[in-house]
């Protein structure tokens, strides 16, 4: 008798390895281009949920390795912003005021979410995780729409973000179906294609242009 294929770990595992290739690939592309991959507010958000459910309230073995991973690789991406973030941001902002900022957001997203987790009874941290990550897609339609162009992203970055949250949404409807997951990650699943076909659309200019400039 064929053993029976466990899905949740399997999903479980494509969202573990999807997101931490997104990091790998935002690292990368950050240092590629010298600017940073990952909006301030996502980041703070980030680092202070893969904080609190890696070392104050771990969800189980396996997920508390996957978000220690998960919180190195934006370690990275945070010291990223960090360096290229001062001068994407020095006509607008002094250094004390661009650092100060930072800390602030950082502190109040680690207060908030501890709050939230207290609040709702959400010791695995579901709730606020789907949330930021609604969050982030925005605010990487964002990121790319005021920039203009592709520095720090890719479309691999895109679509890698886009699988990770797939695996781990088609988990939560499979065994919590909780209604108010079901439709953040819906949302999520909307902005992530709205990304992915800006991200897409600015390679294709961007091929346009240096053709036009070759012919």
């Amino acid at each position: 008798m064929a053993h029976q294929i466990n899905w949740l770990f399997v999903l479980q595992l494509g969202m573990a390895l999807f997101w931490i290739m997104t990091y790998i690939l935002i690292i990368m592309q950050g240092f590629r281009d010298r600017a940073y991959g990952m909006p301030m507010v996502a980041i703070c958000a980030n680092i202070s949920w893969e904080f609190i459910f890696a070392f104050i309230y771990p969800i189980n073995d396996i997920q508390r390795k996957i978000t220690m991973i998960w919180f190195a690789l934006d370690i990275v991406i945070l010291m990223q912003y960090l360096t290229y973030g001062r001068k994407e941001f020095k006509k607008y902002l002094s250094g004390k005021l661009f650092y100060s900022s930072f800390f602030i957001t950082l502190g109040i997203s680690f207060c908030i979410i501890l709050m939230i987790t207290h609040e709702i009874n959400d010791f695995e941290g579901k709730y606020v995780a789907f949330s930021q990550n609604l969050m982030m897609s925005g605010l990487f339609i964002s990121l790319l729409l005021w920039r203009g162009n592709l520095k720090g992203q890719s479309l691999a970055i895109a679509i890698f973000k886009m699988l990770g949250t797939l695996c781990i949404s088609i988990a939560s409807y499979m065994y919590f179906k909780a209604s108010l997951i079901t439709m953040i990650s819906v949302a999520i699943l909307i902005y992530d294609w709205i990304y992915i076909g800006l991200v897409y659309k600015l390679i294709r200019k961007n091929s346009s242009h240096i053709n036009l400039r070759t012919s």
